[in-house]
């Protein structure tokens, strides 16, 4: 099977799918290919940062955003002597909607769908899994495919890799990059929820360990921090020992649920960013360009400025039909500062926070930082900023605009 199409996406994450609508508003014939029959899985962040909340209100689609079941964050505080501090603050943010909704992610990407359905440009094909790239010479024209209908290709202008860190786009491509070191993994499981209480982005942490819980319809979802490749000697220790430092750490959640350590699923942190995000007739962006670590949860947010950003330099050339080299490189010279910073300081939140606590160090906040905050409330300002918009935040394209 031989198709073609203007753009065609690959992947069916925030930066595909907000690609592809912003892209089809401008009249661009797109089609997303996303190897999932939906989009209902585990692994995915569910924070909407008030950036993108903005851009939805820019979209139109504010009023079917907030239908869907969220929760809406607008601090987060520690207890410091006793008393609570009020370390990251979006009710100081100059956003009209200064809070992180915890929306679970197939929920807004089922919303962003819907949008995009509704343009008659737009296409989005589940369980098309990209297999490889369609050459001529050295551009690429497409990808091929395989499906439930059997193996096609897909020929395009242009062919964006949004399929995330471990991309295959970006593999056949050839695309080499950098890796930083990250010092831990991610164990991800279930506990269920019961009753209501309020939710805050600061995660628990004691000596040796930091948890951070998702608030989901009947449960939590649980990112328990392990230290870098101990994998397999935490598991030796056995299902009895993980209840043990899960009742310290939440002991009102129900850690008996666990049955078995095969519920625990394991995630390869990475920290790496790509020295080209391009070649002909072909673009990385977000995850897939620049793999972002979970510290901040910001890699959501970072991924779609990417989109907005990429969809603003790139409507007008593929009209026309005539995406040139120059501008492919125009959208990595735009997002490359704002990932550069937002890496660097994730690095130093890894050096200076989270590997001290995983060595077994003190958890406390070191006590200049509270004892600013504490004379100096307006500074909590400061690291709500970077969270909630970023180094640099796009606005939606005036052709995108509802």
């Amino acid at each position: 099977m031989t198709d073609s199409t203007t753009c065609a996406i690959v992947g069916g994450g925030p930066a595909g799918m907000v690609l592809g609508l912003l892209l089809a508003r401008a009249g661009i014939e797109v089609t997303v290919l996303e190897k999932h029959a939906d989009f209902l899985r585990d692994f995915r962040g569910d924070t909407v940062h008030p950036t993108t909340l903005r851009l939805l209100d820019e979209l139109g689609l504010w009023e079917r955003f907030t239908e869907l079941p969220h929760s809406k964050v607008d601090h987060a505080e520690l207890t410091v002597r006793g008393k609570p501090l009020t370390m990251v603050d979006f009710r100081r943010l100059h956003q009209p909607h200064p809070y992180v909704a915890m929306v679970p992610q197939w929920d807004l990407l089922n919303l962003l769908a819907e949008a995009g359905e509704a343009e008659p440009t737009y296409t989005l094909r589940l369980r098309h899994e990209v297999t490889g790239l369609l050459r001529s010479g050295e551009r690429t024209i497409g990808v091929t495919y395989t499906s439930p209908d059997g193996d096609g290709e897909l020929r395009a202008d242009l062919t964006v890799a949004c399929d995330g860190r471990w991309s295959i786009v970006r593999q056949c491509a050839g695309l080499t990059g950098r890796d930083f070191p990250v010092p831990f993994d991610v164990w991800w499981f279930r506990l269920p929820r019961e009753g209501g209480g309020e939710y805050t982005l600061i995660p628990r942490i004691a000596p040796g360990r930091v948890l951070i819980m998702i608030p989901r319809e009947g449960y939590f979802q649980v990112a328990y921090l392990i230290p870098k490749g101990s994998d397999q000697q935490l598991r030796a220790r056995g299902l009895d020992a993980l209840k043990a430092e899960l009742a310290d750490l939440i002991p009102e959640a129900n850690a008996d649920s666990l049955t078995s350590l095969d519920d625990v699923k394991f995630l390869d942190v990475r920290l790496n960013r790509l020295n080209r995000w391009h070649t002909e007739g072909l673009l990385c962006i977000g995850d897939a360009a620049h793999a972002m670590s979970p510290v901040g949860g910001v890699g959501i947010n970072v991924a779609v400025q990417d989109a907005v950003g990429a969809a603003t330099l790139l409507a007008d050339p593929l009209r026309r039909h005539a995406v040139t080299d120059r501008d492919l490189s125009a959208v990595r010279k735009r997002r490359l500062p704002p990932t550069l910073i937002t890496q660097a300081v994730q690095r130093m939140l890894h050096r200076q926070l989270v590997a001290p606590i995983l060595r077994g160090e003190s958890a406390d906040p070191p006590a200049l930082v509270t004892g600013l905050i504490e004379r100096l409330p307006w500074l909590a300002a400061i690291p709500a900023y970077f969270i909630g918009i970023g180094v640099r935040p796009e606005h939606a394209p005036d052709f995108a605009r509802r």
